[in-house]
């Protein structure tokens, strides 16, 4: 666990810079535009199809095996419409087949549905771009590789401070994951996470 934390030190230290970046921005814009600036920051549990089971290519059609694990995640609103997300998963508490896991690490913009909003709950979508780390089969090394990722879910709002994800659900494409004779693959694992953000700035 000492060595995970470690290894993801600097995506966590990347996204709490990253908010504080707007916190500092927002002091020198006008009032109105202060007063819509959120940060939330949460944590989360995933589990995820990996789409691997070893030997070098894509798992087959019907492979129902995962992997699982935690995460981290900071949602920035600048305005109702503007809104970004950062977001880092390391999933190592279930390793098939000789200890494969993932990673993501991952930052791009989010789009509430106001339309579709109902009760506490409002839907949105993602697009995410980033990188994601495959540990390979029976100690056989490993990779980082471009990931690109498609999802939405639901914030439900439990609190003016705690907000509830769930569900998460993101589609990823891992490109050129693997490139050569005979042809190249696209990795293109997805997933389910269910979280809880806290509110570190702002009140809307």
């Amino acid at each position: 666990m000492h060595s995970l934390m470690r290894r993801s030190l600097p995506a966590l230290v990347s996204l709490v810079l990253a908010a504080g970046a707007v916190c500092a921005q927002s002091q020198t814009v006008p009032d109105a535009f202060a007063r819509g600036l959120a940060i939330n920051a949460g944590g989360e549990f995933s589990g995820y199809q990996p789409d691997y089971i070893g030997t070098g290519v894509p798992a087959p059609a019907g492979f129902h095996g995962y992997v699982a694990g935690i995460g981290t995640y900071v949602d920035v609103k600048v305005t109702p419409w503007v809104q970004f997300e950062g977001e880092a998963r390391w999933m190592r508490l279930n390793k098939p087949n000789g200890g494969i896991y993932e990673d993501n690490y991952l930052i791009g913009p989010r789009l509430p549905i106001y339309r579709a909003h109902f009760w506490k709950a409002t839907p949105y979508g993602k697009f995410l771009v980033g990188y994601g780390k495959l540990n390979f089969e029976n100690g056989n090394g490993w990779g980082r590789y471009t990931d690109l990722a498609f999802g939405g879910g639901l914030d439900i709002k439990l609190t003016k401070r705690f907000t509830l994800r769930a569900p998460d659900f993101e589609y990823q494409m891992w490109p050129s994951w693997s490139e050569g004779t005979p042809k190249t693959y696209t990795l293109k694992p997805y997933g389910l996470s269910i979280g809880v953000a806290y509110r570190v700035f702002g009140l809307r």
